[in-house]
């Protein structure tokens, strides 16, 4: 189900953060320790209502400081691209600037919805300056205070009214992947070799695909849909520039994915902010396989010590299947669709109750909790309780005698006894009755 989009834009210092904060809430990461799940929350969905949707703080986009108007240019730019409703948020008390005027302009270019939150209104009698805002042009005024929680109800309400019922949505049971990462690593080029046709853009020189394409294809007669994360469709050096611009990109896709292929440059080896897109992807519960692309480009490759490397350096997707190729020289390519195939089928896994139950149970008998305060935790019943990332719930007498480090020794002999290699799978544990 495809989400709708929601952006933030204005100059700065209006308050989009604050705004994006109070409509997002505190989005709490699933696994809080986790080294590259990323605390940046440019980009995360909320919930309104019967609504879900994706909402965008633009204000967390960086540009250069010494471009002023090119960063707020570049906000909007990303806002008219991706969004389906644009919130103009404006600063209640210290009235219209220049700046406003030249967001305003480019919005009403973009016939796209906007809504403008006129900021800083945090007391009822200063509701009469809305007034001054109408000039704007605008169908939609709400004042809003995100320091005082005031006006969001009548904000979401206007934000989400021509939002479509996706609730009886017919399904795609296509499995889907994408291709995320740093921009040229490779992944136009992997796409194309994977499909055997020429439907991206292909360059060496960062940011140059110039569309999002979703490419349907048929492997061993089964259809594919691989959603392509690289498309910049306006250019320039400013848009080129945003590293974060292709994390957002690349945080959409895997939203819409079953699987993320998490493309790396083998020459380059791993920096930050792979991880930081690796981490989204486990966030979010989706199934992972590594790509150590341009393969052919190193001198003495080993594949053995780059294995280490990458087990060393995402310690937290171990499960996750490496794949060595090279999107130029085709070479390998012919790997990858087995792993798509296999992690497909992980990933909606089931396994029987007594099986897992009798595994849980040698295991719980192999490596008895220790007592604390004079109670041991017991585990009395285990079941799937879903899919898409595997969920198993244990019924026990305590759960808050659950040490994490044994949820791992539970987690890791679930791994040894089941096929789960390239998805996560989550424990949940409920007290007996709950």
């Amino acid at each position: 189900m495809k989400l709708s989009t929601v952006a933030l834009v204005g100059r700065p210092n209006v308050g989009k953060s604050t705004i994006f904060n109070k409509i997002v809430g505190k989005q709490k990461a699933i696994i809080e320790d986790t080294p590259g799940v990323t605390r940046d929350r440019i980009y995360s969905e909320a919930k309104y209502k019967n609504y879900k949707f994706n909402v965008i703080d633009t204000g967390g986009i960086d540009v250069s400081k010494d471009l002023f108007n090119d960063e707020i240019k570049v906000q909007v730019e990303i806002a008219i691209e991706e969004a389906d409703v644009v919130i103009f948020v404006v600063d209640g008390m210290e009235g219209l600037t220049t700046n406003d005027y030249e967001v305003r302009d480019m919005l009403r270019k973009s016939n796209k919805k906007v809504v403008v939150a006129i900021n800083k209104l945090d007391n009822p009698k200063r509701f009469e300056r809305i007034y001054e805002f109408y000039e704007l042009g605008f169908d939609e005024y709400v004042p809003v205070s995100g320091l005082h929680n005031i006006g969001f109800i009548e904000l979401l309400d206007a934000v989400c009214k021509d939002f479509k019922d996706n609730a009886h949505e017919q399904v795609d049971h296509r499995l889907k992947f994408c291709l995320i990462g740093r921009p040229n690593v490779g992944k136009s080029s992997l796409l194309n070799a994977l499909i055997n046709e020429e439907r991206s853009i292909v360059s060496s020189v960062a940011g140059t695909t110039r569309d999002s394409i979703d490419t349907v294809f048929t492997y061993e007669k089964e259809e594919y849909v691989i959603i392509d994360t690289a498309g910049l469709r306006k250019r320039g050096k400013v848009f080129e520039t945003i590293e974060k611009y292709s994390l957002l990109r690349s945080l959409k896709a895997i939203d819409n994915s079953d699987i993320c292929l998490l493309v790396i440059n083998a020459e380059e080896g791993i920096i930050e902010h792979d991880k930081h897109i690796a981490g989204y992807a486990l966030e979010k519960g989706k199934g992972l396989i590594i790509i150590i692309n341009k393969w052919d480009t190193l001198k003495n490759p080993n594949i053995n010590q780059y294995t280490k490397l990458i087990r060393s350096e995402f310690q937290f997707l171990r499960y996750a299947p490496i794949v060595f190729t090279s999107a130029k020289t085709k070479k390998r390519i012919h790997t990858i669709m087995p792993e798509v195939k296999k992690v497909g089928e992980n990933i909606k896994r089931e396994v029987k109750t007594s099986a897992l139950n009798d595994a849980i149970q040698d295991a719980y008998q192999l490596n008895i909790p220790p007592s604390y305060k004079g109670k041991r935790l017991k585990i009395y019943f285990v079941n799937q309780s879903g899919i898409k990332p595997p969920k198993f719930t244990f019924h026990v007498n305590d759960k808050g005698l659950v040490h994490f480090s044994y949820e791992r020794y539970l987690e890791n002999k679930i791994r040894e006894t089941f096929d789960f290699e390239g998805t996560p799978i989550t424990l949940q544990f409920k007290n007996r009755g709950e």
